[in-house]
């Protein structure tokens, strides 16, 4: 389908949330959803958002709950926060163009876009029951055989196609300007790689932590690493980005794996959005450390991650070469260029991992996996583990040739906080 840019970047003059007995009137108006619905019928409505941003409805058929949408309105302000921090609800323009790039791209793993209305600033989409978000059924130990495979492709197809080795010079800047997300890039700089570095009044985490965060923000050589990474974030537009490409962005079934909520899309280094996924599965490593209490369940749990991590990489690496590098100029891109090229996203994506993780122990808007320990103790020690892997793989990142050095960086690491007795 096609998403045309809204003029401004402030909500439209007849914007107006809408809510669960609303949003019904609003389905039944639409046309592209009568294929969806019949007329007339009793619909259902549930608010399920529980996201940082957005309002989030599923509508559903009362005689078939098969038939169903998801309609995703964004905010003109940040809903974690309040109407104190406004934010430009045009991201959903943005979010409904990366949707339609992923149907085009790799339609199995985006869910389908019915349409978007830029006048309310809303997404209708493919409802994706009985899916579940990844983060949850990790932290209950799930896995997912061939969760791997599917985001290493997604991750080969949209990256790789939408890079300067497949896209021409106009397109790819066209594209690139389509993609223009100053707000929501700003969160990220903001968020991911200055304010867990100082004394901020966003950061969060408990006060057992804190001589940890104080070691961590006192080290200049670290910081001097983090913002190496901050240049490349805002200055390498490599490919078009899902921005924010956590656990918790992605719907997993025992078969399938969905990519969703790509408001922070934006053209920048590819690594950002691999390290993202890597960053999070190790996230998930950190927290079993205490979540997992039976040795043998924990080792077994931590070695589908980290197979995982070797899995995924291995795929985009295997998709990245049949797709992209099987196609480009061997005179303008010889072979030592592209393993070059690639190891360099390896390193990128190791370096992005760390930075994701330190900013979920440290900053606002932290992970259930690590947050939702309820005793201090135990969640200490888990934050630690994430901060010293976090750390670690920034430090040693440009001495990194494989996928299973990041692994073994990460299996090296320890907690800082003493054992619970």
């Amino acid at each position: 389908m096609t998403v045309t840019k809204s003029v401004g970047r402030t909500a439209s003059e007849g914007y107006h949330p809408l809510d669960v007995i609303s949003i019904v009137a609003y389905v039944r108006s639409r046309p592209e959803l009568q294929a969806v619905f019949h007329a007339d019928e009793p619909l259902d409505c549930i608010e399920v958002g529980d996201g940082n941003l957005n309002l989030v409805f599923k509508v559903t058929a009362r005689s078939d709950p098969r038939r169903s949408v998801v309609l995703k309105q964004a905010l003109p302000y940040v809903r974690l926060v309040g109407e104190s921090w406004p934010l430009t609800p045009d991201r959903a323009r943005i979010e409904a163009q990366a949707l339609a790039i992923g149907n085009q791209l790799a339609p199995e793993h985006t869910p389908h876009l019915y349409f978007y209305d830029s006048d309310q600033y809303l997404i209708a989409m493919q409802n994706l029951d009985p899916h579940i978000i990844m983060r949850q059924g990790l932290m209950q130990g799930i896995t997912y055989p061939h969760f791997a495979h599917h985001i290493g492709v997604y991750l080969a197809r949209v990256l790789g196609n939408t890079s300067d080795f497949v896209l021409d010079y106009r397109t790819k800047k066209e594209e690139v300007a389509r993609f223009i997300n100053p707000e929501l890039c700003k969160i990220s700089e903001d968020l991911i790689f200055t304010e867990p570095y100082r004394q901020h009044h966003q950061n969060s985490y408990h006060l057992e932590l804190e001589p940890y965060v104080l070691a961590l923000q006192a080290d200049e050589a670290l910081r001097a690493e983090v913002a190496q990474l901050k240049d490349q974030f805002m200055t390498q537009a490599q490919a078009l980005l899902h921005g924010d490409l956590h656990t918790g962005s992605i719907m997993v079934s025992q078969t399938d794996t969905y990519v969703i909520d790509a408001e922070f899309a934006f053209y920048g280094p590819m690594g950002f959005d691999i390290g993202a996924v890597i960053g999070n599965l190790l996230l998930s490593y950190a927290s079993h450390e205490v979540r997992t209490t039976d040795e043998d369940q924990r080792a077994a749990f931590r070695k589908y991650l980290t197979d995982t991590i070797i899995q995924l990489w291995h795929i985009f690496e295997q998709e990245f070469q049949r797709l992209i590098w099987s196609n480009v100029d061997p005179i303008s891109y010889p072979p030592a260029f592209q393993q070059r090229y690639l190891r360099q996203v390896l390193r990128d994506s190791a370096g992005f991992a760390g930075t994701k993780m330190i900013r979920r122990i440290i900053g606002l808007a932290g992970v259930a996996d690590i947050r939702g320990i309820e005793d201090v103790g135990a969640r200490t020690i888990a934050a630690t583990l994430a901060l010293n892997i976090g750390a670690a793989l920034i430090r040693e990142r440009q001495r990194i040739d494989t996928i299973e050095a990041v692994v073994e960086i990460a299996a090296g690491c320890r907690p800082s906080a003493p054992k619970i007795i």
